[in-house]
């Protein structure tokens, strides 16, 4: 059997959402129990619909020498990392470490897509693209890691990551392989995904869209809210950060393939993420080692079900859980790095955030759905991330 991997401290770690920009905003979001979710305001987008917009996007600028970089996603990416002294803290990271120890990876399901949309209906009339688009420094799924790497100064392994709705949180796991394996001394990883066309249309084409504000684990939640995000964390060994640091202490994955785009109804994939993630941590669900589980909970009717399946087969009704997507929506490829730093959020401040907009939970979860915030003692967090193709990842967030 591989021995687990060692955990990994966080020293630093920012999150920018519907919510608000950084964490001060963030946390305030989540005691005052303000969700970001509003009716889309988006030209083109189907109707009726609501969304997690980040406001200002369109007034962020880049650097002037990294211009070519311009779009949505790399606006969000440079907008997170001026929250927090998070770009500071990698430059420590940098200048102890060396900038070539120091990897960057990142994960998104659509990268700049939306500037290709855009390139797309400027058109000529021979169909060609104008030539000013620029697809391998916007689109182009290795631009995300490629814009931080230059715009950080950094010099180490540089990784994409796109495994649908878990990209963000296997970003956590693939580094800690390649700190494992003697690769870096650091590494930035996490999310960035924002809204586009096809993000929208493609969703709302499955009808898998809420006409409101998205009610993971309601027992009358009718879909899901798309919304865009920006999370970071920096990774380091644990004896290079201070004792107590908020840390990544296990990271399991599976990938069971049961279908395309709906997941194993009993959640077997799901239930073997947990359980690596876990015995990863040195935990077993029965040692009450876990204090909340913050659920993937997109809020559509299958999603939410094969998941209360799933937790309830290995903690019974024991640990309160909930999904804080009712605050930021379904932020996809960033979801799972939003949602480590929400983790970390819950273990700072001792809280188990309630689902927003829920007053009933399903009760054929059969587990233990806040739908109000608790103040309680958090040790330890499981996040769990699942994304379509079979693709499940579950960390254990906690201090070291």
């Amino acid at each position: 059997m591989t021995p687990p991997l060692a955990p990994l401290a966080m020293p630093a770690f920012t999150a920018t959402s519907a919510m608000g920009t950084g964490l001060a905003a963030t946390r305030e979001a989540l005691h005052a129990r303000r969700g970001g979710l509003a009716p889309c305001d988006l030209p083109g987008m189907p109707e009726g619909i609501w969304v997690g917009r980040v406001p200002g996007l369109e007034e962020v600028a880049l650097p002037e020498s990294l211009a070519r970089y311009d779009c949505r996603n790399h606006r969000l990416a440079e907008l997170a990392l001026r929250q927090d002294g998070f770009a500071e803290a990698v430059a420590e990271a940098a200048a102890r470490f060396g900038a070539h120890r120091v990897a960057v990876v990142m994960g998104t399901s659509t990268s700049g897509i939306a500037e290709t949309e855009a390139a797309y209906a400027r058109r000529d009339g021979d169909g060609a693209l104008p030539p000013e688009f620029d697809f391998t420094h916007t689109h182009d799924l290795y631009a995300l890691p490629r814009y931080l790497r230059a715009r950080l100064g950094l010099r180490g392994p540089a990784v994409a990551v796109s495994t649908a709705c878990t990209s963000g949180a296997r970003t956590f796991l693939e580094a800690q392989s390649m700190i494992a394996a003697g690769l870096c001394d650091a590494a930035v990883v996490g999310g960035v995904d924002t809204l586009c066309r096809m993000t929208l249309h493609g969703f709302n084409s499955l009808e898998l869209l809420s006409r409101g504000a998205c009610r993971p684990c309601a027992a009358d939640r009718d879909g899901i809210s798309i919304g865009e995000a920006a999370g970071l964390a920096l990774l380091v060994r644990a004896e290079d950060a201070p004792e107590g640091t908020v840390a990544l202490l296990g990271a399991g994955a599976s990938a069971d393939g049961h279908h395309m785009s709906s997941p194993h109804p009993e959640g077997l994939g799901a239930i073997a993420a947990m359980r690596a993630a876990l015995e990863a941590a040195g935990e077993a669900p029965g040692e009450h080692g876990v204090d909340y589980i913050n659920l993937h909970g997109t809020g559509t009717r299958a999603n939410d079900a094969m998941e209360g399946n799933a937790v309830r087969a290995l903690f019974g009704d024991r640990v309160p859980c909930s999904s804080t997507k009712g605050w930021t929506g379904h932020t996809l490829g960033a979801s799972g790095a939003l949602e480590a730093v929400i983790a970390a959020l819950c273990v700072a401040d001792g809280l188990v955030p309630g689902c927003l907009g829920v007053e009933t939970p399903d009760p054929g979860f059969g587990v233990d759905v806040a739908v109000a915030n608790r103040a309680a003692p958090v040790r330890r967090v499981l996040s769990n991330s699942f994304g379509f193709g079979g693709s499940n990842l579950a960390l254990v967030i906690g201090r070291t």
